[in-house]
């Protein structure tokens, strides 16, 4: 939804292939989840050149149903506010009972209906324990209102950043960080098992942790370089689905230290191989970030060339899923996880783009996630 900074300038890229850590973490609740989803965001709370979705409206084959956004009063107060598109702007707006009436029924069935929190436009700096404290009773207020199963992490832009000499994404000091991983704890805690977290970050934030890591040993480097790496090593065991936004990106390095850019199935690939396999943070071998378990991984692709940069067409996508999955067709990249039969599958933004553009990508996609076994 937003355009992610360029890579710093490449300098001593990492050059070892890391072995695969064993994986650390234990199976999530997911309830009906299925084994392969179909993850969307939905344009709840504004309008766009996609027009506006009713929530009864949105087709059975989206498992897990993405509120966008929850965005806060002001960028350090921590106090998330959700609400419908305004009739004023989406003439077509049900109602909010009708709303959470349809929320109760996609749960019903079988799906998972979170709010995505921040997004382009949605700035949250956790800075205090007080703004801390406001986001886990703003959010749990929003949950209990409209009954959902969780919440999506969509961080973007300025919202986590490294402070200077913070270089170990196990053990972070950075306010925004700490307090975040402390919030997401506490609404983990305060709903269960059932909880469902999901994490939408870019590349930038993740990904390019393989070469840079917050502003580097000696200062310089963008300080959001991997950001997103202690939040989601921490919430690893709580962590049910991350699907990192493979597009408006950058060039980034793979395990491979070749740069891909976004726009194919290789870049999937590539990007995807990372958390499955795992890597050094910043090159360094004996600071690993482990992998992280198939069924928590999917990556995020655009579902039409009006959804965002970086489009992949269906057949790509699939190509990558299935690179991913069987270890075949997979181009030129060779794939150091193996095999992944229980990669959870493609996130798009979004369902509405996809209506936009006649269903191509759940048309294409959900029979051939079936099929997949």
């Amino acid at each position: 939804t937003t355009t992610t900074p360029e890579p710093p300038a490449p300098s001593n890229p990492p050059n070892p292939t890391p072995t695969t850590p064993p994986p650390t973490t234990t199976p999530p609740s997911n309830g009906s989840l299925p084994k392969h989803a179909l993850i969307g965001y939905l344009h709840a709370s504004f309008l766009n050149g996609s027009g506006y979705l009713r929530m009864a409206d949105v087709p059975a084959d989206w498992d897990i149903i993405n509120l966008a956004f929850g965005e806060p009063t002001s960028v350090t107060s921590g106090d998330i506010r959700f609400k419908l598109c305004p009739a004023t702007e989406c003439p077509n707006v049900e109602s909010e009972a009708d709303f959470i009436a349809a929320i109760r029924a996609k749960r019903a069935a079988g799906k998972k209906v979170l709010l995505s929190i921040g997004g382009e436009k949605g700035q949250v700096q956790l800075t205090t324990t007080g703004a801390r404290d406001a986001f886990v009773s703003s959010v749990s207020a929003i949950i209990d209102k409209y009954g959902l199963d969780g919440v999506d992490i969509d961080f973007e832009g300025h919202s986590l950043s490294l402070n200077t000499g913070d270089t170990d994404f196990k053990n972070p000091t950075t306010p925004v960080i700490v307090n975040l991983i402390s919030a997401l704890k506490s609404l983990k805690t305060r709903y269960g098992a059932g909880f469902v977290l999901t994490m939408a970050p870019e590349t930038f934030f993740v990904q390019l942790g393989y070469q840079y890591y917050g502003s580097g040993p000696w200062g310089g480097q963008d300080p959001r370089a991997g950001s997103y790496l202690p939040v989601i090593y921490a919430m690893r065991n709580d962590l049910t689905v991350l699907h990192v936004q493979d597009y408006n990106s950058g060039p980034i390095m793979g395990l491979d230290n070749q740069y891909h850019t976004m726009g194919g199935a290789d870049f999937h690939i590539a990007m995807t191989d990372l958390m499955l396999t795992g890597f050094p943070v910043a090159g360094n071998t004996s600071n690993m970030f482990p992998a992280l378990r198939e069924d928590q991984i999917a990556f995020g692709t655009p579902a039409s060339v009006n959804a965002g940069g970086g489009y992949v067409a269906p057949a790509q996508v699939q190509q990558a899923v299935s690179c991913l999955v069987k270890n075949t067709n997979c181009g030129g990249y060779t794939v150091r996880s193996g095999t992944n039969p229980n990669f959870r599958g493609p996130m798009t933004w979004s369902i509405n783009w996809d209506k936009f553009a006649g269903w191509e990508f759940k048309n294409a996609h959900e029979s051939f996630l079936n099929g997949l076994g």
